[in-house]
């Protein structure tokens, strides 16, 4: 079995126990075998089989990005700087209706190039033809929890074979690519599933003993018609349709009161924070302080490259860190690390995955990222924390790994054609658009 040593590194683990120091990383086969400070021993030495120098690098867990839909990378800056419904009823919804199973695998395949080489190991995808998405997982090399997100605003035929379509996919991705493929059970949202199709989602995710995934209270209007037509907002509704027996992660959760907070924490629910999508279709700011402080695991998400416009973590880590200081007045509210334990730790957590990726630690997958810090905007080395959370941008990442293989160096993909992606990508861009 192969065994790296990575010595003379700068770490940041994300691992109370040895937050951040200047030592060595051994990695044997897919997980973290080693790690110390100082120079490695010599024994780590003699049991390496390839040992690369870490200096001028910095290296922490890869970043997790917990709502996404990777193929409506082709809709980047299609339409922007309009409202949620707008953009979403008139624009979207009418051109991903010509999507083909190709232009999914196109779409999906030019957000994996984005976000491996932006720092992202683990993805979170809501979208149809989902089986290509598994594909270009599978070959990336990356992490990803998928599902097969449906709208049920169809007659009743489409939506059993929606829901038969997510139940088959379910079956045979769960557990596919070495284990680097999860799979969640996912209606849309409230709002565009009726609650009686929503309740066989719940009970699907019990027989298959799978998480769920939706979207929740993004826009006030969206809450305020999901009190009109059901008589509830939509926190209270989905935990009357038991969606909340299953553990849960739901996308935005913009707009809770206190109520709705608590019976997160209750349940315990997580929240996918889009920021920078949130600002940029102006559906508000989530109460992000307000749920930590009520023991919400609250994890970052950039959405789609259509509404963000990019696939950077770490953008939606700055982001988070800055936008609660302005709108509460408090700098402290959330500091760098949690701003950087969101897009590690509280990620993985979100996703049932603590425990095995989000940090630097012996016995987690060997999932991780090295970014340069031989750039002015690293400069002072003084806080490394503040630096990732406050400086740091995805062009500084240089190497990938996953499972212990490396799929990025130098800055250049191993693992997927970038040129034949980002052609194929155009022309599945040109063709719905005509």
């Amino acid at each position: 079995m192969t065994r790296l040593l990575i010595n003379n590194g700068t770490f940041v683990t994300m691992d109370a126990q040895l937050p951040q120091f200047e030592g060595w990383m051994a990695i044997e086969g897919d997980l973290i075998a080693g790690l110390g400070e100082g120079s490695a021993p010599e024994q780590e030495k003699s049991r390496a089989t390839e040992i690369m120098d870490g200096k001028g690098l910095l290296f922490m867990p890869g970043l997790v990005n917990t709502h996404g839909h990777a193929a409506m990378s082709l809709l980047r800056g299609l339409a922007d700087d309009l409202a949620l419904q707008d953009w979403l009823q008139n624009h979207m919804w009418p051109t991903e209706a010509k999507f083909t199973g190709d232009d999914v695998y196109w779409g999906s395949a030019l957000a994996a190039a984005e976000m491996i080489k932006s720092g992202t190991t683990t993805f979170v995808d809501m979208y149809d033809h989902m089986q290509r998405v598994g594909e270009v997982v599978e070959q990336s090399g990356m992490r990803a929890s998928l599902t097969r997100g449906v709208i049920g605003l169809c007659p009743e035929d489409v939506q059993k074979a929606k829901l038969a379509d997510a139940i088959q996919f379910a079956k045979d991705w769960h557990g596919a690519a070495d284990g680097r493929i999860s799979v969640m059970i996912s209606p849309h949202a409230p709002y565009t599933c009726p609650p009686d199709y929503i309740v066989k989602f719940v009970e699907a995710a019990h027989e298959l003993n799978l998480p769920m995934h939706t979207h929740m209270s993004e826009t006030i209007a969206e809450v305020e018609q999901n009190v009109r037509d059901y008589g509830y907002r939509p926190v209270e509704h989905l935990d009357r349709l038991g969606m909340f027996s299953r553990p849960t992660l739901v996308a935005h959760a913009v707009h809770l009161n206190d109520e709705e907070i608590a019976l997160l924490a209750e349940r315990n629910v997580a929240v996918s924070h889009n920021p920078v999508s949130n600002l940029k279709l102006a559906s508000g700011i989530a109460r992000v302080p307000d749920l930590m402080k009520a023991g919400v695991t609250v994890s970052l998400g950039t959405d789609s490259a259509a509404s963000n416009n990019n696939l950077d973590l770490f953008q939606e880590i700055s982001m988070a860190a800055l936008l609660h200081k302005g709108v509460s007045g408090d700098p402290t509210v959330v500091p760098a690390a949690e701003a950087l334990r969101m897009g590690t730790v509280y990620g993985a957590r979100s996703i049932g995955l603590e425990g095995i990726v989000g940090q630097l630690k012996v016995g987690l997958k060997a999932d991780f990222i090295a970014l340069s810090i031989s750039k002015p905007h690293f400069v002072p080395h003084t806080d490394y924390v503040s630096h990732l959370a406050y400086a740091a941008r995805g062009s500084d990442v240089s190497h990938v790994w996953v499972n212990g293989k490396q799929l990025l160096k130098n800055g250049q993909l191993l693992t997927l054609d970038e040129e034949k992606i980002l052609a194929e990508a155009e022309r599945c861009f040109q063709r719905l658009r005509g």
